[in-house]
């Protein structure tokens, strides 16, 4: 078991923090040695002051097409830690508008008008499929599990005169069916990854299964703890855990919680 240190990354809006990578951009050594190299998930916390531009990220087949051979696609899920008064989030684009619409409106920089938004509070599960229009509203800071890509296609930037992307960000929209946002559900699953969150009231313990590197290492993200420790294999003594705190553990490893904690494990599908 490893506790991993975040990399922390300033932008004009608040900053990132990625806490479990191995992406190039930003990569962990002593996590990608655990692994034993590329682990295809990234997992990060994003502290969002203001808002972030709107943006959306290709899948698998569009990253290939778009930049080259070794690219991923990006789809990811936010688990809002916390929330202002009235934050919002755009989550999708309104039904019935062509891309010939929206890139008028991107040049006139008058997208607004053809964004859902909506209004999250703390503990909710927000799932963004690649092609899925959004961004991240001023006031939220959150918790990110992505597939390991760095590709973002912003489409707008609230006037700040960042470069935007719009034919690759157009190209790569898709209009579906979206789950609808609401607190965490206590497990989630889709092609690429897998979520349980975990309350701890006295102990709890779990296995990492033996496998193959570095696909088998799973994460264990502390929502929140009181008086609560982590132990792993076959230590005496647990450490103290605090919120927003994240472990890997290792194939084979056997892990020890005990105290009060919310816990969110996170493995790849």
């Amino acid at each position: 078991m490893q506790k991993l240190q975040a990399i922390k990354s300033d932008k004009i809006w608040g900053y990132e923090l990625w806490i479990a990578s191995t992406h190039p951009n930003g990569c962990q050594p002593e996590f990608k040695e655990l692994c034993g190299g590329d682990y295809p998930l990234l997992v990060k916390v994003i502290q969002a002051n203001e808002s972030l531009s709107i943006q959306v990220h290709p899948d698998d087949e569009w990253a290939v097409k778009l930049e080259g051979q070794g690219n991923r696609g990006k789809t990811e899920c936010w688990y809002i830690l916390s929330a202002e008064p009235g934050a919002k989030l755009v989550y999708g684009i309104k039904e019935g508008f062509s891309n010939d619409v929206l890139a008028k409106a991107i040049v006139e920089k008058n997208l607004e008008q053809y964004l859902e938004m909506v209004e999250v509070k703390a503990g909710d599960f927000v799932f963004i499929p690649a092609g899925t229009v959004h961004a991240i509203g001023g006031g939220l800071r959150l918790m990110e599990v992505q597939q390991s890509c760095d590709l973002t296609y912003r489409l707008y930037d609230w006037g700040r005169d960042r470069e935007v992307h719009i034919e690759k960000g157009l190209a790569v929209i898709k209009r579906e069916d979206m789950i609808p946002i609401a607190p965490f559900p206590g497990h989630f699953e889709c092609k690429y990854f897998e979520m349980d969150e975990i309350t701890v009231k006295g102990g709890w313990s779990m296995l990492c299964t033996k496998g193959t590197k570095p696909e088998n290492v799973q994460l264990l993200y502390i929502i929140s703890a009181d008086k609560a420790v982590i132990r792993s294999n076959d230590e005496k003594i647990g450490k103290p855990i605090v919120a927003e705190e994240i472990y890997a553990a290792a194939p084979g490893d056997k892990i020890t919680i005990e105290g009060s904690a919310k816990v969110m494990r996170i493995k790849v599908a």
